[in-house]
């Protein structure tokens, strides 16, 4: 198995230094984001469509579950946490930090929350906030080294599914997303996050659910894997939106990439 234990280790060496290693070898960044965006595309119309065995327990094994799947065709390390620091559109802050084990403190924080919360009972304004407080704390444990923020979808899609509500994101631009993001990250050297600049965010894209859809218990899905296996074929595929939400790598903590904080959409 490789050993992913540091930042290059990610990473092709010169001269395709800077694309992500892949299960597809592809070493031109355009080509592996096509191949990401159908393969874990695909993925998630499986997992959003109940088609997965997925454990709904809203903890860190979860979180790991969603991510494996998705990523599975693309990352040899999908589904296990990131072993770097990092950081995004050049905030000093940067996510929850590896040595420290703080990813597991805030995943425990989401399980905490998500648990403690009756969801069934929250109107539109008590949902935005409840949803906020749990995607601040997820966003910022940031577990894996790309794709943090498809796995945060699927994963507040099942929190969703406890409530009257389901989550559209076209209701808010990406700018407003990412700006609620960044400015939810906890201060330089400080742990709690401020949820308070995702409430309007998340009370926004609250859409009223079917009560029929609705899983007051959120258990475990019983519904086996369909489809275990997709061949896709690097560059196939639609091609006019298959830059949206495309696979770029992350930056060291304190290295501006660009911002790109928060959810892929």
């Amino acid at each position: 198995m490789a050993d992913f234990s540091s930042w290059e280790s990610y990473l092709y060496p010169a001269p395709d230094q800077g694309t992500l290693r892949n299960k597809a070898d592809l070493r031109d960044p355009l080509e592996l984001r096509r191949f990401e965006y159908a393969a874990v595309k695909a993925r998630q119309f499986e997992l959003m469509a109940g088609v997965a065995l997925v454990d709904k327990s809203f903890d860190a094994a979860h979180v790991k579950q969603i991510h494996a799947y998705l990523f599975q065709d693309v990352f040899a390390w999908a589904g296990d946490y990131r072993s770097v620091n990092m950081s995004k559109g050049g905030s000093p802050t940067g996510f929850a930090d590896v040595g420290s084990k703080q990813i597991d403190q805030y995943l425990g924080d989401v399980s905490r929350l998500v648990q403690g919360t009756e969801w069934s009972k929250l109107e539109r304004a008590e949902f935005g906030q409840a949803a906020a407080n749990v995607f601040a704390h997820l966003n910022q444990a940031h577990p894996f080294r790309e794709g943090n923020g498809r796995t945060s979808k699927v994963f507040m899609e099942h929190v969703a599914e406890r409530s009257a509500f389901t989550l559209d994101y076209a209701r808010v631009s990406p700018l407003e997303w990412n700006n609620a993001s960044a400015m939810s990250a906890p201060d330089l050297g400080s742990y709690p996050v401020y949820p308070e600049s995702l409430v309007p965010v998340f009370t926004k894209i609250a859409a009223e659910r079917n009560p029929a859809q609705a899983n007051p218990e959120g258990g475990a899905e019983s519904v086996r894997v369909r489809n275990p296996s997709i061949a896709y074929a690097p560059g196939k595929g639609p091609t006019s939106s298959l830059t949206k939400g495309a696979s770029k790598p992350d930056t060291p903590r304190g290295v501006s990439r660009g911002n790109d904080q928060g959810m892929e959409r």
